[in-house]
């Protein structure tokens, strides 16, 4: 397994949350953007993979168990989406890369 902190290094991806909620477990991902689906297709411990940037994105990670959220696109989180993830201890993480490639490499790197 691998924790979100391996994820983000291995990826390059940018934490934008406090370095503590980075030592979760990742046991996957899940790739969506409809809140519904990640809902009730996300498990416990996957990352989200998303272009979703409102504070909504957190609470759904808190309801499904995620271990995380990336945010693609180069999108940025809203201020209040950051302050209910510190809140709620989800890692928040963005890249300019796309959900395409971050899903395909995620999917590699836990194939492994």
């Amino acid at each position: 397994m691998m924790t979100v902190r391996e994820v983000a290094e291995t990826l390059g991806l940018t934490v934008r949350t406090p370095e503590p909620t980075l030592d979760t477990e990742v046991t996957g991902g899940v790739v969506c953007d409809l809140l519904s689906i990640v809902m009730s297709e996300g498990s416990k411990g996957n990352l989200w993979v998303t272009v979703q940037c409102h504070p909504n994105i957190v609470a759904v990670a808190v309801v499904a168990g995620l271990a995380g959220v990336v945010v693609t696109q180069g999108l940025e989180p809203e201020s209040e989406t950051l302050l209910r993830a510190e809140q709620e201890a989800i890692p928040i993480l963005t890249t300019k890369a796309s959900s395409f490639e971050v899903a395909g490499r995620l999917y590699s790197m836990m194939a492994r």
